[in-house]
Parts: structure tokens; C-alpha cells; sequence
């Protein structure tokens, strides 16, 4: 035990021990409590189990109680596993006994008064050992007590079950012991073998002598480890690389050194005088490897300081940081394609590694995308704007940001714009045309410090796009001629992000342009809906979304929200397109599953054609693929006589329905695939919809985005329908709607349309069957005049008449039953026919001779607008007239 690892055997034995003992004794002390805490849990239990038996009750009050209750007691007793179970009444008797049974008649002994009120639990030391009784009071339904129960339990019982358990902790403890005493010895023989067996009186010359030599000599010593953690440094090497306290078992990398220093030490490999910077010295550094001589993975590494050097070593670090400069300015200038953000990327990495200060102006034109007007910058031309600026300090004296500037003859600004070179001023004092432009700004500058310039132009494919002016104040060396070639390199870089931002600018403002033009100014004047939209373009590139409202005939509205996929001027010409085709397929009155499927031809064409301009000769590689369009559509239409409507879908979401109580759920619509997939049909989906009922269609960029997924979008958008207002109009339910799902920068074009239901009233609605017989022509006359009178239209009576006249006539002539007549009356008179019969009718001129072939003529002259519509069990031929008759509206028809 004289050695080092014998000593820390025995102390790390005697460890072991004292916590095997512990632990034990623990074990021991824990299953004693739990013990005696289940005696008191079952006793208490029995005790208040047995008291609100009945029988113990009416036992109580009866006139021999013993009789009942003692064969009771025995029985809980042996059933329990209890020592004695005592029954008494409120005086204190004992009615059942079942330990003592000639103690039955005698009085309890002990404050059993106290156990009337609740049960108790109390222990006490009897000559059998430590034991616990229970008391609970005997209560009658009225709540009085009729006597009291007492169940006793001793606690060497339930330690017995414990004591059972104690062959296996004190068996866990030895081994425990076992594996305690292993490790140790392990540990010995590792210490052992790595002190060689040396006590402490040796270890501690050997350390003392060798920390005697370690700081005695004035090299620098690092030993540094196989895995690159330092493992001793000795004084010299701590001054000469400023190392902090803490050295031993840090990885070098952590040490604050330079990163090529750093990287040598930590490499391990052999090196011969190499020189590294370290703070204000030059370091000569010298590495061997300790492996090759004995010793473990690593390397020891002398360090002489070099300060001699420091002339040379300075120009190199200039050099140097120069080059890092340049290649940290390709990293950070020109993240984004926004071209104040760009300019102000470029001061902030130019500030302070170059310049104290830094700022940037442009020309007008080239913050709106387009290319420099001639003259930029010249006196009496187009003026240029500061963008950006950056400094050591925020009280920079210079225009603020979004100030105008207009170069002067001769000012620094002028000359590079006008030289296209960059424009140096050592000493700002002596530039008299820069002082003369503006001469109480120009002395703040001075005042402030500031003594050196260069302005260097933006220039790309030969146009000046703006100036950038470096300025050094204070202690700073005055900019020199290198500094010149530097900055130009420097801008050389950067101007090529000014400018593709600039391009990005101009494409994407007309992208917006075109977006704004193609989609709808307002929502056209009709009745049948409330409507309201919000529409939100994508922050960095506009897309193809698009909504309409479209009115039919019959005093109809079709609803659409559309979306093309991808982004640019392409997706907007695409939406256009749509757009237009939507209107057009429209007025043909089609139902939405027969729209989408000719919208789906129509994107099939679309994808077809174009993808084989892709292939002409001279366009950009890459670009076909932007021409392949692909797009989802859904389209409703709404009818406000019946309260009915039909919609389907092509790939879009799910619209919202909003019913009159409140609740909100997504309409169940078969998807569809997107248009110009092709191949499968699209289904529709009939609602019925209540006066007040609200439909909410949206495209895919409000409810998902890169934070959140479709399915918490859709949650999000259903909660905020749910907590609005039961009269909220549509404008709260946009606003509603938008405060919880719009991003605030969206990457994604945004489109919600919200229409809430009307119903036309009874009397604005009149209805006929018309029986298959030319008599009944007059009968529906007679029937018009009637209603238009009671509409207060007489004025219309005529026309009126003359158009039901030959619509039911070319019913009955030409079409098949059921004949049915309808009129509308709202913002205008419609008059509609229908019929089984699927033969559209066509307008033509009749010959002089023709007996028949003017009754269309006649309806389409006097009617605003006129039409067929299909419908599942024939047509409807409908005619649309103003409430007020137009003067001379018959001189008319025969000029």
C-alpha cells in the first residue's frame, strides 16, 4: 500500500463498503415504515368496512347484541388475518370480543370517547410486539352513534412478509460488494501500470523537477494531445499565444488562436519554423510528434517569438484580409433579389474591415426595375438617391437615407460617373468642389472627422447605375492608390447583384402589372349573393391566382377561385388565359362539371403547344419547362330562386360552408384531378343552402405555407369561421379570416372569396304549366298581364307578351312536354321557357316570302339579351329585359 495505486485501492474499497452499508441499511429502515403503514391501512379499513355494515347496527340496538355480533367478530378476525376485533356500544361496554371473550359485558379501557366522532388509528407496544388498532364509530340514518368498532393488528405480522426479502437485499448488497471490490481492483492495476508503481514521495520530486525545467527555458512548449486537446503549456508558450487560465484538456481550436495556427497545432504533423500570427507577434513554431519516441498519440510543439518580422508579416495579413474581404463580400452580398437590401449587404460588408463609412445612391429609375436614363447623375439630369449607408457609428453626418443627391462638376460623384473609374480624395479638405456643393455639410463631415473619400461608379453593361462612396475618418489611414484597385474590385462584384436584382425588380413589377390587369377591378352588381374578396400577392414572385363572380341568367351567379401553378409573368399570362376561358364558357351556361372539363382541354392544349415552343432554336435551356402549365379550378353556381347550388373541382381545396346557426364544415366534393391531367371525369356535388348560409372558397396559399402544413391550416380557418359574429357580414369574414392565416410575408399568391346567400321573395317570382295546345298561348298572356300589373310594370306589357308569345308557341311547335313558364322580376324582367326537349333554336333572317322564321328575330330585338340553357331533363329558353322600356324602342327596330 505504499504506492500510489495502492492507496487509492483501499479508499476507493473503503468507498464501496460504506455505500453497500448504507444502501442496505436504508432497505431495512424503508420496509420497517412500510410495515407499519400497511397494519394502520388495513385496520382502518376493516374498522370502517365493518361499522357501516347493517347488521352491526341492528345488532347494536337490540336487546342481545352479543349473540349477533361476537360470531361477527370471529369471523372478520380469521377472514382479516386480525388479532382481535372488539365491538362496544356508545357507553363503552364491549358487546364482542374475540382475543379476551370473558372481558364481553366489561368496560373499554383507553379514551374511546374520542372514536365517536371519526375513525382513529392508534399504536401502542403490547407484549406480542408493536401493535395498531383502528376505532370507527357505529352510525345510525339518523346519524347518531350506536357503538364502536375496534380491529388490532400486530406489526410483526406484516414484517414477517418483509423479513422474507431480506435474504435477497442482503445477497444484492454482497453483490454489489463483489462488483465494487472488482472494479477497484481494475482500478488498481490501471493506476499501477500507468504510475509504474511509484509512491507519492517519488511522483512528487519527478513532477517537481520536471515543472523546474518546463518553465525555466524561454521557448514556448505545447504538448498537445492524439485527439488535438492541449495537454500542458508551460508559461513562455501561455505569453506568447495569450492563453487563458485554463489550458489542460481544451481542444486547441478553442483556444482563441488563429485559425491557420490553430490547425497546424492541432494536425500533429512535423513542422520546422513555420511563422503565424498571434496577436501583435509573429510566432516561429516548431512540431514533433511524440509517438516515434515513446510516448502516446500527440506532439509537442517550441514556439519562438519572431517580432523581427512583423514589417513583413503586416504587408501579408493586408494582403491577406484583402482576399478575405473579396471572398466574404461574394458570400454576403446578394442574398436576396431586393435591391436595397443588396446595397445595404454590400456597405455593411465593406464597413468597418475597409471603411469607417459607406453609402450607396442610385439612380431613380433603377429602385423601379429599369435601366438608368442617359445623363444620371449629371448637372441639371436625373438625380440619384441614397439608399444605404453603414459606420463605426450611428451618428453619421453625411444625407440620411432617401435623401437626393445631384453631383456637381467636379465633385468626386461626378467624376466616377463621368470617368466611369473611381474617384480618390486623400485630404477632403482640399476638394473645394465637393465643399463649394454644399458647404455647412460638408464642414459637419469634417468636424466629425472625416478626411478621406473614394466614390467608385456602379456600372453594368456599360450603364452607370449609381455611386459608392468609402470614407475613412479619424485615426484611419487616408485611402491610398491600392486602396483604389481594391474598391474597384470590390464593386466589380457587387455591381452584378445590383443588377440582377434590378432585372428582378422590373420582371416582377411587370408580373404584378399584368397580374393586377388580368384579375377582376370589383365584383360585378347582383342580388343573388353578398359577396366580398381579399387578395394578397406572393412577397417575392406573383403567381396565378385568380377569383370571379360571375352573373347568369336567371338572375344566377357562378362563383370560381382558381389557381395555375408555379410563379412569374408565365403563371399570370396562364391566369389570364383561364380567366377569360372561365367568362367565355360562362355565357354558354354549362354546369360545373362540363366547364371544367372543357377548362381541362383547354390547359391540355395550352401544355401541348407550348411545350413545343420550348423546342425553338435560340431559346434558353431550361426554359420548355417553365412553359408547362398545370392548374386547379372550382366553380359553383348558385341560384336564388331555389335556394340551389352546384359546384365541382378540379384539384382545388375544399370550399366552407357557414350555416345560418353557425357551425362550419368543408363541403364534401370530390376532388377531381388538376386541369390538364385528363383522363378521369369530374363529379358535382347539390346543396341546398339556406338564406344566410355563407361559402367561403379560397386557394391552397392561405391555409398552407412552410410553417404550417394543410390539415392545421384548415383547423386554423374553420376555428376562425366558428368564432365569428353569426351576423358578421362578408368584409368581417375576409378580415376574420385573413388576421388568422395570412403570413405576413407570403410565399404564395393569397385569394379568398366569401359570399354569403339571398333568396328572391315569393312575389318576385311567378309560375305557369303550359298545357300542349296552341290555345294556351292567350291563357299565358292573359296571365303575364296580370302579374306585370300587380308588378307595376304595365309599361312592359306589350313586349312582354309578344316575347312569351313566341317562346311558348316555339315550344309547343317545336319542343315536348312538360311546357313550363317562368318570370323574374329583380334589377330586370326575365322571362323563361322550358321544355323536355333538347332542340336549341337559332336566330335567322326569313325570306320575303317565309310565312314563319322571324319569332327569335323578334325576341332578340326586343329583349337586352337572350339564350338557351341545357339542363338534365331538356332546356330553358330565357329572355332579360330593363324594368323601364327604352323610348322609340319600336322606331328602332324598323330603322
Amino acid at each position: 500500500m505504499r504506492s500510489v495505486a495502492g492507496q487509492v485501492f483501499l479508499w476507493l474499497l473503503v468507498v464501496v463498503v460504506l455505500l453497500v452499508g448504507a444502501g442496505l441499511t436504508a432497505l431495512v429502515l424503508q420496509a420497517r415504515g412500510y410495515a407499519t403503514s400497511d397494519a394502520a391501512h388495513r385496520t382502518r379499513a376493516a374498522a370502517v368496512t365493518m361499522a357501516q355494515v347493517p347488521t352491526v347496527v341492528d345488532a347494536l340496538d337490540s336487546s342481545h347484541p352479543t349473540a349477533v355480533l361476537q360470531p361477527l367478530a370471529l369471523d372478520i378476525m380469521k377472514k382479516g388475518g386480525f388479532d382481535y376485533v372488539v365491538i362496544a356500544g356508545p357507553d363503552g361496554t364491549r358487546y364482542a370480543q374475540t382475543a379476551q371473550p370473558e372481558l364481553i359485558g366489561k368496560h373499554l379501557i383507553g379514551p374511546y370517547q374520542q372514536a365517536l366522532k371519526g375513525p382513529i388509528t392508534v399504536s401502542f407496544t403490547a407484549p406480542l410486539g408493536r401493535v395498531v388498532e383502528s376505532s370507527a364509530p357505529v352510525t345510525r340514518p339518523d346519524g347518531s352513534a350506536a357503538g364502536i368498532v375496534q380491529v388490532g393488528y400486530t406489526v410483526a405480522h406484516a414484517s414477517s412478509a418483509v423479513s422474507s426479502q431480506l435474504p435477497v437485499l442482503f445477497g444484492g448488497a454482497a453483490a454489489a460488494l463483489a462488483v465494487g471490490t472488482g472494479g477497484a481492483v481494475l482500478v488498481r492495476r490501471r493506476l499501477r501500470r500507468q504510475t509504474h508503481g511509484l509512491g507519492p514521495a517519488e511522483m512528487t520530486r519527478m513532477y517537481e523537477q520536471h515543472d523546474a525545467v518546463l518553465h525555466a527555458v524561454r521557448e514556448g512548449v505545447l504538448i498537445v494531445g492524439g485527439d488535438g486537446r492541449a495537454l500542458l503549456a508551460n508559461d513562455e508558450a501561455r505569453r506568447l499565444l495569450k492563453l487563458p487560465p485554463e489550458v489542460e484538456g481544451r481542444p486547441i481550436a478553442e483556444l482563441g488562436l488563429d485559425p491557420g495556427l490553430a490547425e497546424l497545432l492541432a494536425s500533429g504533423q512535423a513542422a520546422t519554423d513555420e511563422v503565424h500570427p498571434a496577436g501583435d507577434r509573429l510566432l516561429a513554431v516548431n512540431i514533433r510528434p511524440t509517438e516515434p519516441f515513446g510516448g502516446g498519440p500527440g506532439s509537442v510543439a517550441t514556439i519562438r517569438d519572431t517580432t523581427e518580422l512583423r514589417a513583413l508579416a503586416g504587408q501579408a495579413e493586408a494582403a491577406r484580409s484583402r482576399l478575405q474581404l473579396l471572398y466574404d463580400a461574394g458570400l454576403r452580398v446578394g442574398t436576396t433579389l431586393d435591391i436595397v437590401r443588396t446595397t445595404q449587404e454590400l456597405v455593411d460588408v465593406a464597413v468597418p474591415r475597409f471603411a469607417d463609412f459607406a453609402t450607396v445612391e442610385l439612380a431613380e429609375a433603377v429602385l423601379r426595375g429599369d435601366e438608368p436614363l442617359p445623363g444620371t447623375g449629371d448637372a441639371g439630369g436625373p438625380r440619384i438617391r441614397r439608399v444605404a449607408a453603414a459606420g463605426i457609428r450611428e451618428d453619421r453626418p453625411f444625407y440620411p437615407v432617401g435623401s437626393q443627391i445631384s453631383p456637381l462638376p467636379g465633385t468626386p460623384e461626378a467624376t466616377a460617373l463621368g470617368s466611369g473609374r473611381a474617384a480618390l480624395v486623400a485630404d477632403l479638405c482640399q476638394a473645394h468642389a465637393w465643399r463649394a456643393r454644399d458647404p455647412q455639410t460638408a464642414d459637419r463631415i469634417l468636424a466629425y472627422g472625416v478626411h478621406s473619400l473614394i466614390s467608385t461608379p456602379l456600372k453594368a453593361r456599360g450603364r452607370a447605375l449609381g455611386t459608392v462612396s468609402f470614407w475613412r475618418a479619424g485615426q484611419s489611414e487616408p485611402f491610398g492608390p491600392e486602396d483604389v484597385a481594391f474598391a474597384d474590385e470590390l464593386i466589380a462584384r457587387a455591381v452584378i447583384c445590383v443588377d440582377n436584382a434590378r432585372r428582378y425588380t422590373r420582371e416582377r413589377r411587370m408580373a404584378e402589372a399584368l397580374q393586377r390587369s388580368l384579375l377582376p377591378r370589383g365584383l360585378p352588381e347582383q342580388s343573388a349573393l353578398e359577396a366580398a374578396y381579399r387578395y394578397l400577392p406572393a412577397l417575392h414572385r406573383v403567381g396565378g391566382d385568380w377569383f370571379d363572380v360571375i352573373p347568369l341568367p336567371g338572375f344566377r351567379v357562378a362563383l370560381v377561385v382558381g389557381d395555375v401553378v408555379g410563379h412569374g409573368l408565365h403563371a399570370a399570362a396562364t391566369m389570364g388565359r383561364l380567366r377569360t376561358a372561365v367568362l367565355n364558357f360562362a355565357t354558354l351556361d354549362l354546369p360545373p362539371d362540363e366547364l371544367l372539363a372543357r377548362l381541362d382541354e383547354l390547359v391540355a392544349r395550352l401544355d401541348q403547344g407550348e411545350a413545343g415552343e420550348g423546342d425553338v432554336e435560340g431559346q434558353d435551356e431550361g426554359e420548355g419547362e417553365l412553359t408547362v402549365t398545370g392548374a386547379t379550378c372550382l366553380y359553383a353556381i348558385y341560384d336564388p330562386v331555389s335556394g340551389h347550388c352546384t359546384m365541382a373541382r378540379a384539384g382545388h381545396p375544399p370550399p366552407t360552408l357557414v350555416h345560418v346557426d353557425g357551425s362550419v364544415e368543408f363541403v364534401d366534393l370530390p376532388a377531381g384531378p388538376p386541369l390538364g391531367v385528363g383522363g378521369l371525369p369530374f363529379e358535382t356535388t347539390e346543396l341546398q343552402l339556406a338564406p344566410g348560409a355563407v361559402l367561403v372558397l379560397y386557394t391552397d396559399g392561405l391555409v398552407t405555407s412552410r410553417d404550417r402544413d394543410l390539415e392545421n391550416g384548415l383547423a386554423t380557418l374553420r376555428r376562425s369561421l366558428a368564432n365569428a359574429h353569426a351576423d358578421a357580414s362578408p368584409e368581417d369574414l375576409c378580415r376574420a379570416v385573413f388576421d388568422a392565416l395570412a403570413p405576413p410575408r407570403p410565399s404564395d399568391d393569397i385569394a379568398l372569396l366569401v359570399a354569403r346567400t339571398q333568396l328572391l321573395a315569393p312575389d318576385q317570382v311567378a309560375t305557369w304549366d303550359v298545357p300542349d295546345d296552341f290555345a294556351a298561348v292567350s291563357l299565358i298572356r292573359n296571365a303575364c298581364n296580370d302579374q306585370l300589373t300587380a308588378w307595376d310594370l304595365e309599361e312592359l306589357t306589350f313586349t312582354t307578351e309578344l316575347i312569351l308569345s313566341e317562346l311558348v308557341t316555339n315550344a309547343i311547335r317545336y319542343g315536348t312536354g312538360p311546357i313550363r313558364v317562368r318570370m323574374l322580376r329583380d334589377t330586370s324582367l326575365v322571362c323563361e321557357v322550358s321544355d323536355g326537349s333538347s332542340t336549341a333554336p337559332h336566330l335567322r333572317y326569313a325570306d320575303t316570302t317565309d310565312e314563319g322564321g322571324r319569332g327569335l328575330f323578334l325576341v332578340a330585338q326586343l329583349a337586352e339579351r337572350w339564350g338557351t340553357r341545357y339542363t338534365a331533363r331538356g332546356k330553358v329558353i330565357w329572355a332579360e329585359q330593363p324594368l323601364t322600356a327604352p323610348e322609340y324602342q319600336f322606331e328602332a327596330m324598323l330603322l
